[in-house]
Formats: C-alpha cells, structure tokens, sequence
C-alpha cells in the first residue's frame, strides 16, 4: 500500500502558503533565527546537493516551532553578481531581467520541496529598496574613516575588464592566473585606484570575538589564522652604497645573527631602487611573471620557490655583513611590510631558497642535526651577547638592543588586508556619493537622495579604461548640482556587500523587499528580539570571506548602535556537499548534474529530504546513491501501510510505552544537539517494534509520531495529521511530544534457564522476582521443553534476575 505523493505535495503546499502556516510570529519569549546562506539564482537552477543545508534548517525550524518557539526562517536572493552580467553580455540580455527569470525558477523549485519559509520576509540585494540600505550601511564606515581610495595591487582581467577577488581566480596548467568561473581569462596584477575597506582596524575585535562562537574548532581556526595576529619588530637593514633603508619585519629578531640575505617582494617599491643594471632586465622580467600568479599559488609551499638577485647587498645591522637583497615572490607586498630576512637555517622556505641559489645557512641554534632547518627551541650560538639565552631571553634582550640603538621597534602585524571594496562592473551596487569635477572631494549624497540607482544602460560592455561599464554613460557621472559639475563613482560594490547584511535585513521585512527604516525605534526593537542569529548553515566555502566580511559589517554597526549585539551568527554549521555516483563535485560542465526536480517527480519531496538527511552527518560528504533513495520512499511507503494495516486504538495497554518514549527522548535531544541523521534512525527503530509486535498503536502515541515524522516529511506527516487527528488544524501548530521519564524504566528482565550450567531456554520476568515462583516459572517451560524432571533436580542456583540454573 502506497501513497501518492503527487497528490499530496501540491495539496499541502497550497494549504501552507493559503494559510500563511509559517509566517514569523512575535507570541513568545523564546525565540530562534534559523538562517541559510542565501542562493545566488544561477540560470541552471538547483541540483540534489543544494537542498541539504536548506532541509537540515528546515527541519530544525518545524522543531523549534512546535516546541513553541517564534521561529524567524527566512529565504531571498544573493541577485548581484558578475554571472548575470556576463550572461547579459553574451546574449545581449538585460541582467535584472535574467536575475528575476533565475529567481522565479528557484523560488518554484524551493517550493516544490515544501520548506518552511515565511515568504513574505523573500528579498533580493538588487532590489533598490534593499540596495538603499546597503549605501547607506557604506557611508557610516565612510563616516567612520574605515572606507577610503587608494592605489593598490589588484587581480585584473582584461578580457572581463574588472577586478577579480581571490576567490574568482585559479592558476591553470601552464601555472598562470585565469579567472575561475568565466571562461579562465588571464588575470593579472595591476595597481589601481580603488575603494577599500580598512577592516584590519577592526582585527582584533575580530579575533576576540570568536571565541564566544559556537562554531567548529577547524572553523574557528580558518578565521584566526585569516586574521593572523603576530608580534615582532621591524628591523632597518641599509643597503650597500646607498643612502637607503629597508625595513623588515620579522617574529623572530632574536636569530638575526644568522640571516645571510634579505628577500623583497616583487611588488616591493624599493625593488627598482636596489636593482643594478647588470640585473635590471632579469629582474624586470620575473617581476612580471609573477605578476601572473595568485598570492595563494605564490603561498604554496608544495611548490619550488623561485627568486632573482638584484645585484645588491644589504648590511646587517648587527654584526655589519653583507647579504645578498633578492626579489622572490614567496613574499607577498601586502603582507607586513613585502620585505624579509631570510635565516635559512631556521625557515624551511627560505633553506629551500638558499639550497637552491647557494647561499649560506649558518646556524644560531645549537642542533646536533644541520642537514635540516631546525625549528625548535635550543641555546644560542653564533650570536654575540645572546649565546646561551634561552628563546624568552633572546627575545628580550634583542628588542631592547634594537629600540635602544634605533635600528628596529615593535610592531603587531595581521595577514588580514584592507578589503578591495570596487570592481568595475555594471551590474552592482552604485557608490553612494560623488567627486568634484578634479576628484579630489568627495561629497555623500544626502540620506533623502538614497537609494542611488543605476541606470538603464544598453551597452554593459567593459570600458576599456579601467573604468566599470557605467563611464559609458556620461549623462549619469556626469552632473551639475547648485551650478557645480561633479561626477559620480563608475565603480560599483563587490556581490560580498548585499551578503554582508542580508540576515538583519529579513528581521526588517514587513513584506517582500520593503523594509523599516534601520534606524528606528521598531528596527531596534526587532533587533533585540532577534538577533542573534541562533543558527546559521551554510557551506564552508564561505568559511573566511563572507563571515569575516560579515562579522566586520556587524560591529561597525554595533559600535554606531544599530544593533544591540558584537556577533551576528552565534551555531554555525557547514553542510558537506552531495557528489555524483562516482564521488566527483556535481557540476553543469561534467554534465553529472541531478536535477531534484526529476526525483520529486519520481520519489516525492519527501522522499528527497528523508534521504539527504539520512545518507550522512549533517557536516559530511556522500555519494548519492539511488538504492538508497529508493529505501527512503519504500520506508516512507511502509510508514502509510503501518497506519492503515496495523491501526490505532484508543486504549493504551502499555505494550509501546517504553519504545515509544525512548523515541521521543532520544528525538528530542539528538535535535537539540542538531543532529539530523539518528533522529530517522530512532523513527525507524519504532515502526520496527509495531511491525514486530503487530498489535494497534495508542492513538496519542500515533499523533506524536506524525508530529516526529512530519519535520522530514511534512508532506505525509500532514495527510496522516489530517486523517488520524479529526481537526482540521495544521500538524505544525501542534505542541512537540513530550516523553515520560517513569515509563523508561525498565522493570522486566530476561533471565538466562540452565541445566547444568548449559542454557536451555530464557524467559522474561519482572526485576526482583521471588527465588521460588522463579523457580516455578522455569520447571514449567523446561517440562514442557522436555528438558526437565522435577525428581531429577539436584540442587537449583540462582543469580538474582540473571540466571537460574538446575544441577541434575
């Protein structure tokens, strides 16, 4: 006996947006933000792995509902984005138009799977009336001096003619970098004037916020090591025959007796300073190359460090040597000050360098092993006034030799950089401010002027100067104001900056894309209601770019008093991704793509979401598996056969209290911890007893079952709701079940029936049972067992409820 879920899915579905079922509701004092990373709406729609996050917050949110939480389970669209605009361009689209057409196939597909959003919180980044929050959220860290323009080192694609992240480009086979997602262009490294977004003054606030998280340790660990806090010294080395100073920064001051060369990045400004002109070629040459690689590839120490000499020497401030200067790329110009001592002996990268360029490795900590870099702790040698200080000591003692002597001072350095806050693209959000006609001011636009939309332009393509597709349009940058001319910024915002906000934006949706003012009272209400949010999911991808970015948003907003709150997201969770049969990354280019819309056609919604959160741990990777699949909607088929076989009763004899409360307890709590794998097993263990025990279940513990069910398959759990309840009320407006503690103690046992100490039968009894109606009971079962004579017994043994055994 089957049920058709054709027919129950569209049934259900229209009932819950009728009704409104899930609308967020302020009647509670608990209350729990459940938040997915929202989708960016690509044109090829969803596949089965995108589901998993979005079921997983799914169920915890019919949960928490039912417990008698307000619930706030929000959905919308990441909507900017260079994807849309490249597609525009290919097929001379209008890319908004292209967003809503995605947006409308994601929104219909989400649906279909039957989640529980409340769709009248539903908006999108593009829309002017969440972009109007947006510039204003930049011009208060515009106000605070964290946003400023500067000419920095930039990833550029020509052929795209806009500035890549990090994350946007790869580094190909030939080992150059190609943008990563349209079409693999050369990128290279070029300065430009830029927006950026002084997040590192808000570094260590960054970093001491994390503990309070409740996020994985591996987690926590990326953002610290993004951060990448570090105390050392900067130390002046001279260079040789020129009235110049290179400054470096190093955590380790206290081994500079055995530096042997001094290393520049690339991009360093002192590169073309120091460079001979017996070595300006070469030097010019590498430089150039390495333009071409990204500073992650660069980082890579599975891979041969490279270098040129540029001819000259600096002199160690210490003990007055010559060293070699070198440029190599291992050293990034944004990170501390793009210049380093190398001590080979006691660096694996910079022996590496030196092994291969034949430099002097000279040893100031005493190992008994030199043919590798020792990087322990040990006694000074070769090291002047520091031999035999310990690590703590040298330390010491060099700093203050080095401030004393004005050759160095004290710095705390970070690996986090200023954020690259332009890119050069048409479809994004405008800047919401202009410069005079020289631009050398910069002036706001007023508040009332908000939100500054771009323009409807026929040609997006790239301008060809650097500029975003917006220099096309003169008439927009261009104009006059109380009879002065001023232009506007031709740069808009990075797609990061909707995603920065998004989750406090659904607290201020009173419908879809219409917002209360930000900084009201009933905004600040609101945000004290809801914030935090309790749990955030979402892939790990995102691990440092958008939480960091986020993170950073937040307490700006924190410390302007928009928000009552340090952190946004308190639980994180990371979804492991669904890969093909075959273990490989599902992906429209591998054509390995399953489109969950073929399996709800199939196998039901619920059969999908039963089987993504049942195949593995809410945090893993797993191939898909349509047996597996198949067994999620045979064991969904033998939940309705269970109901319309075996039956309810009204009277309750007992004969499932103890399974059944254990299945709630053990729900209940595997839930709570977030874990959405056991808790099917726990149902399942269940209908196995009443398939075993074959006798009707007591009406009440039937209802809560459903109640159970219905969180993964809310389709089903509603039509059984609805046949077995006589109300005509939704299941989730229904109180979670509770269990009764007094009915999971167990008062029966099995005691073990021996003759002469071999075992012949077991039987069940109550705990503590009287040594001589035990007695009594057993000779019955092995008499009739034709095991036993009583005028054979001998003697009778008895372990208390565990064994009786008859010595013959």
């Amino acid at each position: 006996m089957e049920f058709s879920h054709k027919k129950i899915e569209k049934k259900w579905q229209k009932f819950w947006e009728e009704k409104k079922i899930f609308k967020t509701k302020n009647d509670s004092q608990k209350k729990q933000y459940i938040l997915d990373m929202f989708p960016y709406p690509s044109g090829s729609g969803l596949h089965v792995g995108h589901p998993k996050g979005y079921t997983a917050s799914d169920v915890l949110s019919r949960f928490r509902r039912m417990q008698g939480y307000d619930v706030l389970h929000p959905i919308g669209w990441d909507a900017f984005g260079l994807p849309a605009e490249q597609y525009a361009l290919k097929t001379n689209n209008d890319p908004t138009e292209f967003t809503n057409k995605n947006i409308d196939v994601f929104k219909k597909q989400i649906k279909s799977l039957g989640f529980s959003y409340d769709w009248d919180k539903e908006l999108s980044t593009a829309h002017p009336n969440f972009y109007k929050i947006t510039q204003w959220i930049f011009q208060q860290i515009y106000k605070k001096g964290l946003a400023s323009i500067e000419m920095v080192n930039v990833n550029w694609c020509p052929n795209l003619g806009t500035v890549l992240s990090n994350e946007e480009v790869e580094v190909n086979s030939d080992g150059l970098m190609v943008s990563r997602d349209f079409g693999g262009h050369p990128v290279e490294k070029k300065p430009l004037r830029q927006w950026v977004l002084k997040i590192t003054n808000y570094a260590d606030k960054l970093l001491s916020g994390i503990e309070s998280l409740d996020w994985k340790n591996s987690l926590k660990d990326l953002q610290k090591n993004w951060i990448g806090k570090s105390n050392g010294m900067v130390i002046k080395f001279k260079v040789d025959k020129l009235e110049a100073f290179i400054d470096v920064y190093t955590t380790r001051p206290d081994t500079i007796f055995g530096a042997t060369y001094l290393v520049l990045a690339p991009e360093h400004i002192a590169v073309n300073m120091v460079t001979v002109k017996e070595k300006r070629n070469e030097v010019d040459k590498y430089v150039e190359i390495s333009k071409k690689k990204t500073d992650i590839d660069r980082q890579d120490d599975s891979k041969e460090k490279t270098g040129v000499w540029t001819g000259a020497y600096a002199i160690n401030p210490l003990n007055n040597e010559k060293i070699k200067i070198f440029v190599a790329d291992y050293v990034l110009a944004d990170y501390a000050l793009g210049a380093i001592m190398a001590v080979p002996a006691h660096d694996p990268r910079d022996w590496e360098f030196a092994t291969k360029y034949g430099l002097e490795k000279k040893f100031v900590l005493d190992t008994k092993n030199k043919s590798k870099p020792f990087v322990g702790d040990s006694r000074y040698i070769n090291s002047n006034f520091l031999n035999n200080l310990n690590k703590e000591g040298a330390i010491k003692k060099i700093s203050e030799h080095l401030v004393n002597n004005k050759i160095g001072y004290a710095k705390i350095n970070y690996k986090i950089r200023d954020w690259v806050f332009s890119r050069q693209r048409y479809y994004g959000e405008p800047f919401p401010l202009y410069f005079s006609e020289d631009g050398k001011d910069v002036f706001l636009l007023d508040e009332n002027e908000l939100p500054l939309l771009l323009p409807k332009l026929k040609n997006i393509k790239p301008s060809g100067n650097g500029e975003s597709p917006l220099a096309n349009s003169s008439k927009w940058v261009n104009f006059e104001k109380n009879g002065k001319k001023y232009k506007r910024d031709t740069n808009t915002m990075p797609q990061w900056a909707g995603s920065c906000w998004y989750y406090l934006a659904y607290i201020l949706a009173e419908s879809p894309n219409n917002f209360v003012d930000i900084k009201s009272k009933k905004a600040k209400e609101l945000f004290k209601k809801w914030l935090p949010v309790d749990v955030y999911i979402g892939g790990q991808e995102h691990a440092v770019g958008h939480l960091i970015y986020s993170r950073f948003w937040h307490k700006v907003l924190y410390d302007i008093g928009i928000v009552p709150n340090e952190e946004p997201y308190i639980k994180l969770i990371n979804q492991g991704m669904i890969q093909d049969e075959k273990g490989q990354k599902m992906s429209k280019s591998k054509g390995n793509v399953i489109n969950p819309d073929d399996i709800i056609q199939s196998h039901g919604a619920d059969s999908l979401r039963l089987y993504i959160m049942f195949m593995v741990p809410i945090e893993s990777s797993a191939q898909w598996n349509y047996k597996t699949l198949d067994s999620s909607r045979n064991w969904l088929d033998r939940v309705y056969r269970m109901f319309r076989t075996i039956g309810v009763t009204e009277d309750n004899d007992g004969i499932y209290d103890f399974a059944y409360n254990q299945t709630v307890k053990n729900v209940t709590n595997m839930l709570e911890s977030c874990h959405f794998n056991t808790p099917i097993s726990q149902l399942m263990q269940f209908v196995n007893e009443i398939y075993k025990i074959k006798k009707p279940l007591f009406k009440q513990y039937a209802l809560n079952f459903i109640k159970m069910l219905s969180i993964y398959a809310p389709h089903l759990g509603e039509e059984l709701w609805e046949m077995y309840s006589n109300n005509n009320e939704s299941v989730y407006i229904q109180e979670w079940p509770a269990y009764d503690e007094k009915k999971l103690i167990v008062n029966t046992t099995t005691v073990a029936i021996q003759i002469n100490g071999k075992l012949r039968a077991t039987i069940e009894t109550d705990k503590g049972i009287n040594d001589k109606l035990l007695t009594e009971l057993s000779t019955n079962l092995l008499k009739q067992k034709n095991y036993l004579h009583y005028d054979k017994i001998k003697k009778v043994i008895i372990i208390k409820d565990k064994i009786i055994n008859f010595v013959v």
